[in-house]
């Protein structure tokens, strides 16, 4: 008997954490599911435009002919110089954006007034473990309410006209690998959003929340946990199939940090998935499986979070390859029927055609320079992969292409309902991926398995300067259905902006020299430009008051371009300024003049350590620093560059930075749970060799 009400107390139990807990009521004033569906063209409702993330405005006040007289109508400086990623949203005359920091403000959207902002004071020592900078992509709005994921992984909502706080969760696991920089997005009353840290100890998942009280509804994983504690559901079993090894007790990676695309046609939740982890199969034993769901576009559920589908793009993947970028529901042409489609432009350098209700493959195409495959199976979309990609194979380094930075990674692409193109920031660059040797796992920093030491830029002018040469960036305009590029604009470097296309026959994209520019959507020829100072990686959007059109963009140079390439770092733009453009025709405003750039001296202290010391700080450097340093200690404009650094000159500053954690309230924690005190102190050693080095350099 005993034995039977356990059973049915247990069958209870399941059932209860299979059926989603009560909701609230839907939306019924300010915005509602149904406006989102069909918005004003005058309002920009969500982080995509639409629920199918088009990022396509039917104004076309500003067209082709007219683009020549837009000027800039307001502005507004914010206090973070770190990289500024969001899209801002507009309704009811109010335009709402983030900056760094996850900070959110409310601007009167015709005259540029602040009405309200709200600082979720994110604890500066969660950079250790945000990859990829300070940054946050936007606000979501439903009701009467803005939601805002955090850095350090909050959810909160917000009082749209006062900013005042409704409700704050936290919804990540835990404070040591997990970060969010991506917009939440709305579908059906349910606000989602997953999170950052695959480089970390991460499990990824994404989940939906109720928007009234931020309860959770739903979480679906993307990578299955430990087999011993049982699988939520029928996909982490089968999903556990294609992992070897303990993976679970380093998270998996597969984390869902930006790309979420609700589809009202299909009522599925589309969204991309992060690299496997470590990077490196080998570092912990994870096979040559295919890691599901790594890599990945996956279907769930809108209402339950229950698996409908899933695509690998990048099956065992070890470059990086995150499938993270944004996925654009269309309905396309192809074969003479009309076709409900997923668009989809991820690092890895090919551009995915998918039936959106099924995931079946349609087509793909190479949008970029590759060399981890041979090829796509034209039936199947199953990529050959490159025997000399499998670097954890080999005992030397692997070039890459794409590198980790991507083919195509955050910076949104947009698509004309006119031209029918896609337009998408193209990076393209190379990197050296080499397996670390006896590599084991630590409880803070990076978790990739690869030898960055090794392969870090010599200080030598000609493979420098053959490096950046061969690492540039592009806009191309590509046409999905003949899976071809239809025209291209070069640029002489990457991390470049995200697009906008207008039915004024405009594509808008602002670039990593500081330039915001438009070019005509057919044929690419570029029209107007603005110097906005700074580098400019967000995309541009649009929207109309009064009878006007405005174009905004947020401006200020960073991500992890800027933090960790090191030499290519410095190839675009030379400083941040973060601030806010706002533009409409006729406008005359002006920028103040950016302030003086001074002029960086290396004078380091001679080098007075071992060759063995530099050999041991480089390996530490490589694996520890470099992420916001720079490959081979050259820092670019947001962190501290080292070789710099007034600290190297004495071992006790070093140590009181590295061990003791002095500079924590900045961002720079302790390393003391990896690092000795010796360690440090070769680190400083290696970073006076560098730091010479390269005065000796500049001096030829």
């Amino acid at each position: 008997m005993r034995i039977q009400s356990f059973v049915a107390a247990a069958a209870l139990a399941l059932a209860s954490c299979n059926s989603a807990p009560d909701r609230s009521e839907l939306a019924t004033e300010g915005v509602t599911d149904a406006l989102i569906a069909s918005a004003p063209d005058s309002d920009w409702l969500t982080y995509g435009r639409d629920y199918g993330e088009q990022r396509f405005s039917p104004l076309q006040q500003i067209n082709a002919e007219t683009v020549g007289d837009l000027g800039l109508a307001w502005s507004y400086d914010f206090d973070t110089a770190r990289g500024q990623e969001a899209t801002p949203i507009v309704y009811d005359g109010t335009l709402y954006t983030t900056s760094a920091w996850s900070k959110v403000y409310a601007f009167d959207a015709k005259s540029g007034e602040l009405k309200w902002s709200y600082d979720p004071e994110v604890p500066r020592d969660t950079l250790v473990r945000a990859c990829c900078d300070a940054v946050n992509r936007g606000v979501a709005i439903y009701g009467d309410q803005v939601y805002v994921a955090t850095l350090d992984g909050r959810l909160v909502a917000l009082n749209r006209k006062t900013g005042e706080v409704d409700w704050a969760k936290t919804v990540v696991p835990n404070q040591e690998d997990y970060t969010i920089t991506g917009a939440p997005r709305i579908a059906n009353g349910l606000v989602l959003i997953g999170s950052g840290g695959a480089e970390y100890k991460a499990r990824g998942y994404i989940a939906a929340y109720d928007h009234a009280t931020g309860k959770e509804v739903w979480k679906f994983y993307t990578v299955p946990g430990n087999p011993a504690d049982g699988f939520e559901n029928d996909a982490m079993k089968k999903a556990a199939d294609t992992w070897s090894g303990e993976w679970w007790k380093l998270g998996g990676g597969g984390t869902v940090w930006d790309s979420i695309t609700y589809d009202p046609t299909t009522n599925l939740v589309l969204f991309g998935t992060g690299n496997a982890e470590p990077w490196n199969p080998g570092a912990n034993d994870r096979g040559a499986g295919d890691s599901l769901y790594t890599g990945s576009i996956v279907a769930v559920d809108a209402d339950t979070g229950e698996y409908r589908w899933h695509f690998q793009e990048t099956p065992e993947d070890r470059w990086d390859y995150d499938s993270n970028a944004q996925i654009t529901i269309a309905d396309l042409e192809i074969d003479g029927k009309t076709r409900h489609v997923a668009l989809h432009a991820p690092k890895n350098g090919y551009f995915y055609v998918l039936d959106a209700a099924t995931g079946q493959f349609i087509s793909a195409g190479s949008f970029a320079p590759q060399s981890w495959t041979l090829g796509i199976d034209p039936e199947t979309g199953k990529p050959e992969i490159n025997p000399a990609a499998r670097y954890d194979e080999a005992d030397t380094p692997y070039i890459g292409t794409p590198g980790p930075g991507g083919a195509h990674s955050w910076q949104p692409m947009s698509m004309s309902r006119d031209t029918g193109l896609v337009y998408i920031p193209v990076n393209i660059s190379a990197f050296p991926y080499l397996g670390a040797k006896d590599w084991e796992a630590s409880d803070i920093g990076f978790q990739t398995g690869v030898d960055l030491a090794s392969v870090a830029m010599p200080a030598d002018k000609g493979v420098r300067s053959a490096a950046l040469s061969a690492t540039t960036g592009a806009l191309v305009a590509w046409d999905p259905v003949a899976q071809k590029e239809a025209w291209r604009v070069d640029y002489p470097a990457p991390w470049n902006g995200g697009t906008l296309a207008t039915a004024g026959n405009l594509v808008f994209q602002g670039d990593a020299f500081g330039n915001f520019a438009a070019f005509s959507a057919d044929k690419g020829s570029k029209l107007w430009s603005f110097g906005a100072q700074t580098g400019v990686i967000a995309a541009p959007m649009t929207y109309s008051i009064d009878g006007e059109q405005y174009v905004a963009v947020m401006a200020g140079w960073g991500g992890v371009w800027d933090v960790a390439t090191g030499v290519v770092a410095n190839k675009g733009n030379v400083r941040n300024i973060s601030r806010l453009l706002v533009f409409k025709l006729g406008a005359k405003g002006e920028l103040p003049a950016p302030p003086a750039l001074s002029e960086m001296v290396l004078d380091p202290p001679a080098f007075s350590g071992t060759e063995e010391q530099v050999l041991q700080g480089s390996a530490l450097y490589g694996r520890y620093c470099s992420v916001c340093h720079g490959d081979a200690a050259v820092g670019g404009v947001l962190n501290p560059d080292l070789r710099h650094s007034a600290a190297i000159g004495s071992a006790d500053a070093i140590r009181s930075v590295v061990i003791d954690g002095a500079l924590q309230h900045n961002g720079m924690v302790s390393f003391k749970s990896a690092l000795s005190a010796d360690d440090a102190e070769a680190i400083r050693q290696y970073l006076i060799k560098r730091a010479n080095e390269d005065k000796a350099l500049e001096g030829k």
